[in-house]
């Protein structure tokens, strides 16, 4: 049985457990210099499946560190001095090799390279297979903000290998998967009945997983490209949850995005069950599934309201001031530009402290 999947947008196509497509696009264009972006967990790991589709192209490695922290326009710069340095010019390549750090800000220092040079994405986290990889937001972390500075910008092309999860850590792995239960509960019932039972470490067809999500996606996106409006409805969970990952970044507490995405998506459930938006069952349903997989990941109270608020106060969706919040109606659907008041957000984080 074929397990590839081919999905096509607007601007590119998202090739899944087809790593051949990547020699096929190199030979189909002349460029000039390639550059492949890793760090030290992708060059070890995943550099060496995708160099016999690098076969007869000569490339340069731009090895970057991993993690957040490193997300970055100091390392932009690094990347933008190493290109200018051996004489990168506009018809120069950018291979994206890493997860949703590597890929966001691998394309953001792309798009502003001699006013944008080309770029592929190759994703090898979960997290960024189902989620970062698509729909062309790049950018980089600022401030301790995250994603406060970038651009939209499609490219070339995405190549998901779901091998890659093999290289993951059961916690990393966990963490890409908050994103398949966020994309279920706002956009698939479907998907989110096929979850139920089933955690990370069980799921074997993960091409099929995949393509699933990046299709719930592709159809957001393409509707509101540059989240004007639907859109929005990506961001469930991630408005509190931005903020306590935000809060936690520098600490010893530190949270892996999909360790914070899931508070979030706890506590804005919550908010959508205090607005009548579900009910008190679905909102316990939503409540025991994500806890099975990710347990109490905050280990102390969510007892620093006003840090928290003055976090989501930075939000990129909020309006005048007003912490604007996508929350469910229902199991597979979702409703945004829905304020929220202090009092209401206190109670969500309340409702996560006294969870067992």
């Amino acid at each position: 049985m074929d397990n590839k999947f081919i999905i096509d947008c607007q601007a590119y196509q998202i090739q899944i457990d087809n790593l051949q497509a990547l020699s096929l696009m190199l030979s189909q264009k002349n460029y000039s210099k390639i550059y492949v972006i890793v760090d030290e967990n992708t060059k070890k790991h995943c550099l060496p499946k995708i160099k016999s589709e690098l076969k007869g192209h000569v490339y340069d490695l731009i090895e970057i560190p991993s993690g957040e922290k490193h997300k970055t326009l100091s390392t932009c710069e690094k990347i933008w001095e190493q290109m200018l340095d051996q004489n990168a010019d506009r018809k120069s390549l950018v291979i994206n090799l890493g997860g949703g750090v590597i890929g966001d800000m691998g394309g953001y220092a792309a798009s502003c390279y001699m006013r944008g040079v080309d770029f592929i994405q190759i994703p090898t986290t979960l997290l960024s297979q189902v989620d970062a990889s698509v729909g062309g937001k790049l950018g980089v972390d600022f401030k301790s903000f995250k994603n406060l500075v970038g651009v939209f910008n499609s490219p070339q092309a995405v190549i998901i290998e779901s091998g890659f999860l093999k290289t993951l850590s059961a916690a990393e792995l966990r963490s890409g998967f908050a994103e398949v239960i966020k994309h279920a509960l706002i956009k698939d019932e479907s998907l989110w009945i096929d979850l139920q039972g089933q955690t990370p470490a069980s799921i074997k067809k993960w091409a099929e997983i995949i393509h699933r999500n990046v299709c719930i996606k592709k159809e957001v996106v393409e509707d509101d490209p540059f989240e004007g409006g639907l859109r929005k409805i990506l961001n469930f969970g991630h408005t509190i949850g931005h903020a306590i990952e935000t809060l936690l970044l520098d600490t010893d507490d530190h949270l892996l995005h999909g360790e914070a995405i899931a508070v979030g998506m706890i506590c804005e459930s919550f908010l959508s069950y205090s607005k009548g938006m579900i009910s008190n069952q679905e909102l316990d349903e939503i409540t025991e599934y994500i806890l099975s997989i990710y347990n109490k990941v905050i280990p102390t109270r969510l007892k620093n309201h006003k840090q928290i608020l003055e976090n989501m106060k930075k939000d990129k969706k909020n309006k005048g001031g007003k912490i604007m919040f996508s929350l469910l109606d229902g199991v597979g659907s979702c409703k945004f530009d829905i304020e929220c008041s202090a009092q209401e957000l206190k109670d969500s984080f309340l409702y996560y402290d006294v969870l067992r």
